[in-house]
């Protein structure tokens, strides 16, 4: 679904584009309690890779390397995967187990990834407004890790090149069925001249669904210009008593910063939930090369009744 948007190119001629990410990791992980008691949940494996990597090698793909990790109390282990382990890599060396010692290194060397602490949990939208200092004045992205979007389907990557030709701030869409709207942040739209682009004019966080705008859902990735912070500085507590970050760009919706989406039709893997944790597991695993044929075959068998 990548486009190049060459019509509009002329007049982001003087545009900067993004060069940081800033991925919010601070949540307390209730709804996987007792495993989040003393394991983060972003560092729960989706078959042998926490779903925190998959956010990053996401961003490294859309040339996004320098990344801030915004975490709270009890997520030191999130700074340790993203760091060298020497021992480690020196027993996996004298074994000469390569390919394990290669996806160990991986993940430290592959991104220069920050981290701030948030302190307390107040939100979205406070979490985002952490990265203000290492953020300054240029535009950024914003992904969150419940949503995983395969690497055959690029979302970040069309979100950069929606916001180089259109500025202001772009966010990913989903079309979700109305009766489950609620769930999510949900946007007016209009259409522009691709079908996938539309430009945002109104946006509500989990509507009732009879007074929804539309059935777009805001999904976990954003790039936003640096003119949110002041917009979540002015932002009051909302939906859970939480500084929401889809209340911060309505009211630059509604003070004329541009504002555009991208409806995703791909592949994502939803793992805010036990549910759809598994089934994003099991997804992923029937994918893989190496584990893939006979992960199917036992799950046919099981489904079956024979395993």
């Amino acid at each position: 679904m990548r486009t190049v948007y060459a019509p509009l190119m002329a007049a982001a001629t003087n545009h900067t584009p993004p060069r940081k990410v800033v991925i919010p990791a601070a949540g307390l992980g209730t709804r996987f309690l007792p495993a989040t008691k003393a394991v983060p949940k972003e560092l729960f494996p989706v078959v042998d890779t926490p779903a925190m990597q998959y956010i990053v090698e996401e961003a490294v793909r859309a040339g996004l390397t320098d990344v801030l990790v915004v975490t709270g109390r009890g997520k030191e282990a999130i700074a340790d995967h993203f760091d060298r382990a020497p021992e480690l890599e020196a027993t996996l060396l004298a074994k000469g187990d390569h390919g394990r010692l290669e996806a160990v290194m991986r993940s430290a060397d592959m991104a220069d990834v920050h981290f701030v602490r948030q302190g307390a949990p107040r939100g979205l939208g406070h979490a985002v407004l952490c990265s203000a200092p290492y953020v300054g004045s240029e535009p950024f992205a914003v992904m969150l890790g419940d949503d995983l979007i395969d690497v055959r389907d690029p979302l970040l990557s069309t979100m950069l090149e929606v916001q180089g030709a259109y500025g202001g701030c772009v966010v990913a869409l989903l079309e979700v069925p109305r009766n489950q709207i609620s769930r999510y942040g949900c946007v007016a739209a209009s259409r522009t001249h691709d079908d996938s682009v539309v430009r945002i004019t109104d946006m509500v966080e989990k509507p009732d669904p009879d007074a929804a705008p539309s059935n777009l859902a805001i999904i976990g990735r954003y790039v936003l210009s640096a003119r949110v912070f002041d917009a979540l500085r002015e932002t009051e507590p909302g939906s859970g008593g939480e500084i929401q970050l889809t209340d911060a760009l309505k009211s630059l919706v509604a003070a004329g910063e541009p504002m555009h989406g991208v409806v995703f039709r791909g592949r994502r893997y939803d793992t805010g939930d036990r549910g759809d944790y598994l089934r994003a597991v099991v997804r992923l695993a029937c994918d893989r090369e190496d584990i893939g044929p006979g992960f199917r075959r036992w799950l046919e068998d099981f489904v079956a009744g024979r395993a």
